[in-house]
């Protein structure tokens, strides 16, 4: 350990820069390092969120106490000329993940962007690289896993210390049917609702145990999955729990999951033909993914998913969040791409 590692292990305050500060997970990474005392820079585009409807202004604010720096992430001098600005950091925290998920869009964000934040930081000298991962790279089938995945193998061969952090499920991403249900419309489920399982995890939650990274050494070059507290939720149950805070009977319409298997390889086998089809049917293919494969640790041995060995970290919980967007409305939690679950 050199002396700027041990000085930051005693828990001194540190320069930390953050790529992807404008993201749904980035924003609250960002405020959490900020009122830990941690002087930090952060970096994003001058239009950003989504549908690039958030000015820099408008930025500027929702990252207030944090130096706000405008610049383009899919390129690195532009990193570190309007970015890093030949300043030395401790550490980078790349909360940078692509919005749709689709191929192109996969590799130039889950990859290329994030090591650009990666090079850029080791120019700077930093010794701590804080990496927001996802938990289905563990069981890869698509393209944007087999990014993250490309990336986080070279983060592990780069010789900074790193911290890769595998969250389950945010209370966003099953966030899509709230207004639906509140409006009288049956919960949408595949199959009987009980193919997968979740420990889903709040923004806040997930920023401070990301914040931790950077002082305690038991989470320094390791992989971490990290799930909300209290046990795992079958879409189904989600439904449930939807009907009983808006004091309704459960209505549900089921959807045979092999739907997937008509639409994919439809598009799959057009998409030769219609180049514009090929994300179509990457996006198929994620539904099918995130609609039969649960968002908890893996077991390679067992070949199953493993409630018991998924983490459990903070308090915010999936039934206060669904109580709270009932009666105050899903602004803040923009669904974006996921929408469609």
């Amino acid at each position: 350990m050199n002396d700027r590692q041990q000085e930051n292990a005693t828990g001194a305050k540190m320069r930390i820069f953050v790529a992807g500060a404008t993201g749904y997970i980035g924003k609250f990474v960002t405020r959490e390092l900020v009122a830990r005392g941690h002087e930090v820079v952060s970096f994003a585009r001058p239009r950003s969120g989504v549908n690039a409807a958030t000015t820099a202004e408008e930025t500027q604010r929702q990252l207030a106490g944090s130096e706000v720096r405008f610049g383009d992430v899919g390129d690195l001098q532009s990193i570190l000329r309007e970015g890093i600005r030949g300043e030395r950091f401790d550490a980078v925290y790349s909360c940078l993940t692509s919005r749709t998920g689709g191929i192109e869009d996969a590799w130039n964000i889950d990859y290329r962007a994030t090591k650009n934040a990666l090079d850029a930081g080791l120019k700077a000298g930093i010794t701590h690289f804080v990496l927001l991962s996802a938990i289905c790279v563990q069981k890869p089938m698509l393209e944007f896993q087999h990014a993250k995945l490309k990336f986080e193998a070279e983060l592990m061969a780069s010789g900074v210390a790193y911290s890769i952090v595998r969250p389950t499920a945010f209370f966003k991403s099953i966030a899509g049917q709230v207004e639906s249900v509140k409006n009288g419309k049956p919960y949408v489920m595949f199959a009987d609702g009980e193919l997968t399982r979740c420990k889903p995890i709040s923004e806040a939650d997930l920023a401070r145990f990301m914040a931790d990274c950077i002082l305690d050494p038991s989470m320094q070059n390791r992989i971490l999955p990290i799930g909300g507290p209290g046990k795992a939720i079958s879409a189904r149950e989600q439904g449930a729990m939807l009907f009983e805070l808006l004091g309704k009977d459960p209505k549900f319409k089921q959807v045979p999951i092999q739907i997937f298997d008509v639409i994919i390889p439809v598009l799959s086998l057009l998409s030769k033909f219609i180049p514009q089809l090929r994300d179509k049917a990457e996006f198929a293919r994620i539904g099918k993914y995130y609609c039969s494969e649960s968002m908890l640790v893996f077991n390679h041995e067992t070949g199953r998913y493993d409630e018991e060995a998924t983490p459990s970290y903070g308090t915010d919980t999936l039934r206060d969040f669904y109580a709270r967007v009932l009666k105050e409305g899903l602004k803040g939690q923009e669904l974006g791409a996921h929408s469609m679950f």
